[in-house]
């Protein structure tokens, strides 16, 4: 269930900055310990910085969400670019095709609890990522 939720276009190198300080902002007020608080910073900016060069720019939308044992942070990153062609691939730790904090999409799922990804070539990407308060 969501509570209160913030959606941001990016299209810009400054809208992935704009996505880092509300994510971070987001991760303070939910009490996030600091360690979360720079995972899932970290992993929001590397999807973020994915969705601007290799989707063409899309939408981040960050949500505060409770289950009904804890509460934590959900960010969406959705693009309409051309999607991921080899998803296992793209998923192996250490790919990367450069140019972003060298993560990768493996290194980002590492660092949140849930990441859901729905890609296909031609069609964009959306992935989910979550991370709980501990």
């Amino acid at each position: 269930m969501s509570e209160e939720s913030r959606q941001i276009p990016v299209t810009t190198d400054q809208d992935v900055v704009r996505v880092r300080q509300l994510v971070r902002t987001v991760a303070v007020d939910a009490k996030l310990s600091l360690v979360d608080q720079t995972k899932l910073v970290t992993a929001a900016s590397e999807l973020a910085r994915n969705t601007l060069v290799y989707g063409g720019g899309g939408t981040v939308e960050v949500s505060r969400v409770r289950n009904e044992i804890r509460a934590g942070i959900r960010i969406v990153f959705a693009d309409q670019g051309p999607g991921i062609a080899d998803l296992d691939l793209a998923l192996t730790d250490g790919y990367t095709t450069g140019g972003g904090l060298g993560l990768g999409l493996s290194g980002a799922r590492r660092l949140v609890d849930d990441f859901t990804i729905d890609t296909a070539p031609g069609e964009g990407t959306t992935i989910s990522i979550t991370k709980w308060c501990r």
